[in-house]
Formats: structure tokens, C-alpha cells, sequence
């Protein structure tokens, strides 16, 4: 094939590639039009379903307040008295809802405030036999209540009602009858862009197809690319389920591995104490016998260096045992089979304020219970670890020139409890809010103990009982840590 031949293939190529992505554009738009046509059609209809569903309310409250009405004046109780009420109290912001949704329809606004009429001329007149009854009018009432349950009032009501809806209908298919036309034509034409966008294609892949052999090529290579990631995924799924498997194995070195060598090191840090004693007591008497063969810098090591490092290597290996049986202590939890019971909620955090109350005096804090705490069916330890540490913190960290009250108050949102712990301690910066609760991290000046341990702890236990804690807080506004848990908790396996 000659160059020129080649060019104008190529160009041939570019054209039917330029066509085919029109075409394409142009089945996109059709698309759309056909998305926003059913997108329309969905709109009314549930626009239909939310007027007749409205209206079928004030025709269910309407026969509740008269079965009420019946009622109460078979047998006057506030119950009944009640119900009338509150079901007579509902119709006619029912009836400004349905004109509100049929603003744009002058016959249903017009049907609308016919009915609203209507219903307002019926409540006062169920009103009034209602106040008969209740003045002593019994008798009155009941056969006032006979006539009213025939009345011309009550079946134009139920007329006016029927007719709303029954043009909701009419509408709904009147409109959809248009939107199908609408999509019918939508297809047809995407039909039509499709047929030319096939013989487009048809005609730009024979045109090209000398020009393909690469791109197979390349498929084919990519094919084999992806065989291999599809291992290379499997195989990292395979390592981190072992990597998950070391986890769990976490505990067991630590307790064994790690718990080995520090109970050496701090056996040998006693020995290098006792041995510092004795080098100690040499030194001295050396020092006072013969002093010409004491050196300053064996003095020097004898009662400052040495006991120093002696001193440091203790601090770190006290440290890391305590970081080690936080660690251990996580773990147990992690896998300890919770238990739920009944918890009052009031009691249980009763007896962690009493519990702080010496440390509460210590830091002249107060810990309250802002009224009934709802209560949970949850494992007692677990609850009873979340609260005593949050309180236990905002007990800690008061601040020296504002009293800390603590408040400690809660609710109850459909099937699940917000507790909520406010202090007016330190607080705590808002880019530090999720960085307390990071294993070993803590916020603020490091003056009390603690291994940052603690609300780490906190978190993971919620997460267990099918929660969360989260902590709202400002620096020298004190915090609010929001315990958001399930009433009750579900035992793994249940249904």
C-alpha cells in the first residue's frame, strides 16, 4: 500500500472514529432526555400517591373522631374524649396540606376547599354534640349522632374525597400516557443513532482492521496483566490473613517472648544495684584509706553515672511492663465472650462516681446525674470500663481556676441510648479529637499517669457493643464525650 494509500486510510479512520463519537453524544443526550422523561413520570406518581395518601388520612381520621365520638357517647371516657380530639384537631391542616400539593390544579383547589368547608361545618357540629354529652344531654346527642351518620354533609364529604382522588387518577394517567410517548419516541430515535452508529463502526473496523494488529497485541498482553494481578490480589488476600493470624498471635509473644527478656533485665538492673551498694561501699573505702588511688572519674561513676543509668534502665523496663499488661489487657478483651444483662444505668454510673469520689475531692471536681438514665441489656464490665474511664479522665484533668462539675446525662433515640459526659476541665484541641483515642496517643501536657491506654480501650469496647464514642471539646472549655450505644445488645449468631 502506497503512503498516499496509507493517508487516506488514516484518514478515513479518524473520520469514522469522529462519526461514531458523535453519534455517540447524540445517543448520550437521547439517554438523558429518557432519564429526566422517567424521572418526570416517577415524580407524578409519587406526587399522585402523596395527595391520595393525604386525603385517605383525613378520611381515616374522619372515621376515627366519629367512632369516638359513638363511643363517647355510649360510654364518656377521657380516652374516647381524647381521641376525638386529637383526630378532629388533624383534618384541617391535612386538607391545607392537599391544597398546598394541588396548588396548580384550579378543580382540585377548588374540590379542596369545598371539602375543607365541608369538614370544618362537620367537626363543629361533632364538637357540639360532644359538648351536649359531656353537659348532660345524653340522649340528645346519641340521636343527633343517628341523623348525622346519614346526613347529606357527611356523603358529600365522602363524595368530594372520592372525586379528588379518582382526578389524582385521571391525571396521573394522562400524564404518564404522555411521558410513554415521550420515552417511545426517545427509543425509536436511539434506535435510529444505533443502527447508524453500527454501520459506522461496521464500516470503520473493516477500513482499520490492518491497522488493529497492535491493539490486539496489546490486548492480549494486557489480558496476561491482569491474570497476573488477579494472583498478585489473591496472594496479598492470602498474606494478610496471615498477616491477621500473627495478630492474634500478638499476645502470646508478648506474654512469652517479650515478658522473658524484661523479667531479665530487670532481675539483672536488682543484681547492678546490689553490686553499685557494695562498688559504693569500696569506694568510700577506698576514698578514706587510701584516697591517692581513687580517680574523680571513678568516683564520679560510682555515685552519679552508674545509679543514674540504673535508675533510667528501671524507669524503661517498669514502663514497658506496663505497656505490655495494657496490651495483654486489650487483647483479653478482645476476646472475652460478652454477657448481656439488665444494667440501670443510673446505678452503675452511681457507683463509679462513688467509686472517684476520692479522686473527685483530690481535684475538686463533682460528678452528677442530670435525671433517668435510660437503661441497657449489655455486658456489665464492658459498659461499666467505657463510663468509669471517660469519668475518671474528666475527673483528672480539672483545671485549678475553674470548679469541674461533671454531668453525666442521657437519652433514649428509637433503639438507642446517647449518653453524654460534660466537664468543665482543660479540653481538648479539636485536631487532637481522634488522636486520643489512637493506641499510645495522648493530648495536652503529659501530668498524670497513664500509658495512653485508656480511651483506645474506650473506643474498641463501643465498637463491640455495636457503638461509637465521639468527643466534642474546645481548649479550656472543658469536653463532652457522646456514648452512642444500643439499647439492647445483639449476641453474635442471633437473628
Amino acid at each position: 500500500m502506497t503512503p498516499y494509500n496509507e493517508t487516506r486510510i488514516n484518514r478515513i479512520g479518524l473520520a469514522g472514529l469522529s462519526l461514531s463519537f458523535l453519534l455517540l453524544i447524540v445517543a448520550f443526550g437521547f439517554v438523558i432526555l429518557g432519564f429526566a422523561a422517567n424521572q418526570r413520570a416517577s415524580q407524578l406518581v409519587v406526587h399522585t400517591y402523596d395527595v391520595k395518601d393525604v386525603v385517605s388520612h383525613v378520611g381515616r381520621d374522619l372515621e376515627r373522631a366519629e367512632a369516638a365520638r359513638r363511643g363517647y357517647l355510649l360510654d364518656p371516657t377521657l380516652y374516647r374524649l381524647t381521641t376525638f380530639r386529637e383526630t378532629s384537631a388533624r383534618l384541617v391542616p391535612s386538607l391545607d396540606q392537599v391544597r398546598f400539593m394541588t396548588a396548580d390544579n384550579v378543580e382540585q383547589r377548588q374540590r379542596t376547599d369545598r371539602l375543607k368547608a365541608l369538614v370544618e361545618g362537620h367537626v363543629a357540629h361533632m364538637s357540639k354534640t360532644m359538648e351536649m354529652a359531656r353537659a348532660g344531654q345524653a340522649e340528645e346527642a346519641r340521636r343527633q349522632f343517628d341523623i348525622d351518620s346519614d346526613s347529606e354533609s357527611l356523603q358529600e364529604i365522602r363524595s368530594i374525597a372520592d372525586s379528588i382522588e379518582d382526578a389524582e387518577d385521571a391525571l396521573l394517567t394522562q400524564r404518564l400516557a404522555a411521558e410513554r410517548q415521550t420515552l417511545s419516541a426517545i427509543q425509536w430515535l436511539l434506535a435510529g443513532v444505533g443502527l447508524a452508529l453500527l454501520i459506522v463502526s461496521l464500516g470503520t473496523m473493516w477500513i482499520l482492521r490492518r491497522f488493529t494488529r497492535d491493539l490486539l497485541a496489546s490486548r492480549a498482553r494486557l489480558h496476561v496483566l491482569n491474570t497476573n494481578l488477579e494472583g498478585a490480589v489473591a496472594e496479598r488476600t492470602a498474606d494478610l490473613k496471615r498477616a491477621n493470624d500473627e495478630i492474634q498471635r500478638f499476645a502470646y509473644i508478648v506474654s512469652h517472648d517479650l515478658r522473658s527478656p524484661l523479667v531479665n533485665v530487670m532481675g539483672f538492673t536488682a543484681e547492678l544495684e546490689s553490686a553499685n551498694k557494695a562498688l559504693t561501699a569500696f569506694i568510700a573505702d577506698v576514698e578514706e584509706k587510701h584516697p591517692e588511688l581513687l580517680t574523680n572519674e571513678a568516683r564520679l561513676a560510682a555515685s552519679e553515672d552508674l545509679p543514674e543509668s540504673i535508675g533510667f534502665i528501671r524507669t524503661s523496663t517498669q514502663k514497658m511492663d506496663r505497656l505490655i499488661n495494657a496490651i495483654l489487657t486489650l487483647s483479653r478483651q478482645g476476646r472475652r465472650v460478652l454477657t448481656p444483662e439488665h444494667l440501670p444505668m443510673n446505678m452503675i454510673v452511681g457507683e463509679i462516681a462513688a467509686s472517684l469520689a476520692t479522686l473527685a475531692e483530690e481535684r475538686g471536681a463533682t460528678i452528677e446525674i442530670d435525671g433517668k438514665l435510660p437503661d441497657l441489656s449489655h455486658d456489665r464490665l464492658a459498659v461499666d470500663q467505657i463510663f468509669q474511664n471517660i469519668i475518671e479522665n474528666a475527673t483528672k484533668y480539672s483545671r485549678d481556676d475553674v470548679p469541674n462539675v461533671i454531668h453525666v446525662r442521657g437519652k433514649r433515640e428509637g433503639s438507642r441510648a446517647i449518653f453524654e459526659i460534660e466537664d468543665k476541665g482543660r479540653g481538648i484541641a479539636p485536631a487532637d479529637h481522634e488522636r486520643i483515642f489512637d493506641l499510645f496517643r495522648r493530648s495536652g501536657v503529659q501530668d498524670q499517669k497513664g500509658e495512653g491506654i485508656g480511651l483506645a480501650h474506650v473506643r474498641a469496647l463501643a465498637y463491640r457493643l455495636g457503638g461509637s464514642v465521639t468527643v466534642r471539646s474546645e481548649i479550656h472549655e472543658g469536653s463532652t464525650f457522646i456514648v452512642d450505644l444500643p439499647i439492647a445488645y445483639q449476641v453474635e449468631g442471633d437473628a
